[in-house]
């Protein structure tokens, strides 16, 4: 066998060799492309006209102080509201006492609660959301139990101005003192809601963000701001020296990018306790561009090779 024979077989074998790799190279690339993450919860908690209140009760409203509210006061089926002034309802809100408008808005605030209460689950949280970095979903604690902030709880969009973030109790809600409710990468305000099966506390100074929906009764006390409103069913909203903003929705932002590193549902900041922290993935089940183009270069990079291995055979 000449030696220009024996060239070309080993380049026919170099070049079939290739070929055969090509391929299982690019499934392999594409087989360990992790699977689309659970979509966002975009479909809102609807509290019809109760929406247009900043402060909803069912006993009575009791106020101490220079608090604000920007949309209307509503009680029913109570009579007694003390502390307007100095509380000021804006001019873009209504006083409405054991009238039609108040009695619907507790309807339509009833109809809201049960929304809330009946959304099934995504993630459980800790009792204490202190420390959570948390995307769009339904949360609660174990067994639906009592909930607290102790200190910073972030809400993270991801770019989704639509992401609905809802939590549930059976129990309580008490914030701490300075505690901060933080949004971020577009979330709003007016798509968070708390669903209290029984009453809410919200600790000095605290700046708390969304709807509260309580069974029974809302303390806001000393300084606490809320980005959004307090709806009570049957007890007293109390309110202390509060400065209430709307939780108006903004239009989408496609602008705003969504955060790699973020956490899944239920899953807590870097370092703390349970911490499981993934990167945002393409969702693709497919191989990517530069993927599918190294396996083509090496199937055609196979087929060259034995070409000329053809070649040479043949002169």
């Amino acid at each position: 066998m000449s030696s220009e024979t024996r060239d070309a077989m080993r380049f026919s074998r170099i070049g079939l060799l290739l070929a055969c790799v090509a391929v299982p190279a690019g499934l392999m690339m594409t087989s360990n492309i992790p699977k689309a993450e659970a979509a966002d919860i975009t479909v809102s908690v609807k509290i019809g006209s109760a929406s247009a209140y900043s402060v909803l009760a069912g006993s009575t409203v009791t106020n101490t102080g220079a608090t604000t509210l920007p949309r209307s006061l509503g009680l029913y089926p109570g009579t007694s509201v003390t502390g307007f002034p100095p509380g000021v309802v804006g001019s873009g809100g209504s006083t409405d006492i054991a009238n039609a408008a108040a009695q619907q808005a507790q309807a339509d605030l009833t109809s809201g609660f049960n929304d809330g209460a009946g959304r099934a689950l995504t993630g459980t949280v800790p009792a204490d959301l202190a420390g959570q970095v948390l995307r769009s979903g339904v949360f609660a604690a174990d067994g639906k139990g009592p909930l607290s902030l102790g200190g910073t709880l972030v809400l993270d969009a991801r770019g989704n101005t639509d992401a609905v973030f809802i939590f549930q109790t059976d129990s309580t809600l008490t914030t701490a003192s300075s505690s901060v409710v933080q949004l971020i990468n577009g979330a709003q305000a007016c798509r968070v809601h708390w669903v209290v099966g029984s009453s809410a506390t919200l600790g000095t100074g605290s700046q708390f963000v969304g709807t509260i929906l309580a069974q029974a009764s809302i303390t806001v006390t000393t300084g606490a701001s809320v980005r959004g409103r307090a709806l009570a069913r049957t007890g007293a909203v109390t309110l202390d020296s509060n400065a209430f903003t709307p939780a108006s929705c903004q239009p989408p932002r496609s602008s705003v990018p969504a955060t790699p590193g973020t956490a899944t549902p239920g899953t807590a900041a870097p370092g703390a306790p349970g911490t499981t922290i993934k990167p945002t993935i393409p969702a693709t089940g497919s191989a990517t561009e530069p993927q599918l183009l190294l396996a083509a270069t090496l199937v055609a990079m196979g087929v060259g090779v034995a070409m000329l291995a053809r070649r040479r055979q043949v002169l």
